[in-house]
C-alpha cells in the first residue's frame, strides 16, 4: 500500500490536494481513495472496488475508447473557457451553485463555455444537490438558454430531483441520489431522473455499477471520483463494458491535478479516453508519495474499514 498526496490545479470539493492509496494485486494496480469527509461505513464500497481492480480484475470491454467530458470547476469565465479549450472535448461539465458565489457567476461561467464549445458542443452542469427545488428551478429558467444537455443533482433528497423533474425541461441526471442511497433504485421508483451518473469506487466495483445500470433502466453516464489515472482505468473499464454509451462520460478529470502517477496519464486525445490497464513510474510514484503523518493516518483508516468490511461482506 503507497499512500499518495497530490495537488489539484483548482480547488474542488473544498480541498486543494488529493490523498488516496494505490495498490498492486494479481489482476493489476488499484486505487483506493475516499474522501476524508466520509465515515468509515462509507468507506467498505470504496475499498470493495480497490479489491476487485486488484485481485478480480475487470469484464470484458466491448469498445476500445470512451468519449468522455472535460470538467469545470467553479472557477471565472476565463479560466473556464481555456479548460475548456484545452481539452479537446466536445461536451463539458460546469459547476454550479458553489458555496459563496451567486447565480450571476454561475451564469457568466456557463455562457463562457458554451461559447468556448461552439453551438454544436454539449453543455451539462453539476449543482451537487445544493438547491432547493425552487432555486433549482429559478436557476435552470436562467441556465436553460445556453441549450443544457442535462442538469447533475439539482436537489440533495430524490423527492426534490423528482419534483425538479416535473416542473422543467432540462433533463435531470441523478449521482449522489444513486451513489449515497440506502436505495439506489428509489431514483427509478419516483421517477426521479433521466439519466443515471455511475462512479466506480463509491457503488463498489465495476460489476456492482453493471448490476444498477442494468436494474434502473436508464441511461448511464460514467463519472470520476476525482482519482489518478489508475482509478481512472476503472471506469473507463465500466464505460467499455455498458452495453450502450449514449453520452459522454465524466473521467477525463486528471488534468485537474498538478502531477500524476503513471506515465502516460489518462488524458483526452479528441474526446476520447482509451481502455487500458496502467501502471505507476517507479519515479512518479516516489515522488507522490505522501509524507508519514498522512500515510500512518491512512494506515489507520484502511484498518478500520478493513474490520468493518469483515462485518458487512
Amino acid at each position: 500500500m503507497i499512500t499518495y498526496a497530490i495537488g489539484l490545479r483548482n480547488r474542488f470539493r473544498g480541498i486543494i490536494v488529493r490523498e488516496g492509496m494505490l495498490f498492486e494485486g494479481p489482476a493489476g494496480w488499484a486505487e483506493w481513495s475516499p474522501f476524508l469527509d466520509y465515515d468509515d461505513a462509507t468507506c467498505v464500497s470504496w475499498l470493495r472496488a480497490a479489491r476487485e481492480a486488484a485481485v478480480d480484475g475487470w469484464p470484458a470491454p466491448l469498445r476500445s475508447v470512451v468519449p468522455v467530458n472535460c470538467t469545470v470547476p467553479a472557477i471565472g469565465p476565463g479560466q473556464a473557457a481555456e479548460i475548456v479549450r484545452a481539452s479537446g472535448c466536445a461536451t463539458a461539465k460546469v459547476k454550479v451553485a458553489e458555496p459563496g458565489q451567486t447565480l450571476a457567476d454561475d451564469l457568466e461561467r456557463v455562457e463562457a463555455v458554451r461559447d468556448a464549445l461552439g453551438a454544436d458542443g454539449h453543455v451539462r452542469i453539476d449543482a451537487n444537490g445544493a438547491w432547493s427545488v425552487d432555486e433549482a428551478l429559478r436557476s435552470l429558467k436562467e441556465l436553460a438558454r445556453f441549450d443544457l444537455e442535462y442538469v447533475e443533482q439539482p436537489c440533495a433528497s430524490v423527492e426534490d430531483l423528482a419534483a425538479v423533474r416535473r416542473r422543467t425541461d432540462v433533463l435531470v441526471a441523478a449521482d449522489e441520489s444513486i451513489r449515497r442511497a440506502e436505495d439506489p433504485l428509489l431514483v427509478k421508483k419516483l421517477e426521479a431522473a433521466d439519466i443515471a451518473v455511475l462512479k466506480v469506487q463509491p457503488i463498489g466495483g465495476v460489476r456492482a455499477c453493471l448490476e444498477i445500470a442494468e436494474q434502473i433502466g436508464l441511461p448511464v453516464v460514467v463519472s470520476s471520483a476525482l482519482e489518478t489515472s489508475v482509478g481512472i482505468a476503472a471506469g473507463v473499464a465500466l464505460a467499455a463494458a455498458l452495453p450502450e454509451l449514449p453520452y459522454a462520460c465524466g473521467l477525463a478529470t486528471v488534468s485537474l491535478f498538478t502531477s500524476e502517477v503513471v506515465a502516460e496519464p489518462l488524458l483526452p486525445a479528441g474526446g476520447f479516453l482509451p481502455v487500458k490497464r496502467l501502471e505507476p513510474d517507479p519515479a512518479l510514484l516516489a515522488a507522490a508519495t505522501a509524507d508519514p503523518v498522512t500515510t500512518a493516518k491512512w494506515n489507520a483508516r484502511l484498518a478500520r474499514v478493513e474490520s468493518l468490511k469483515g462485518r458487512t461482506g
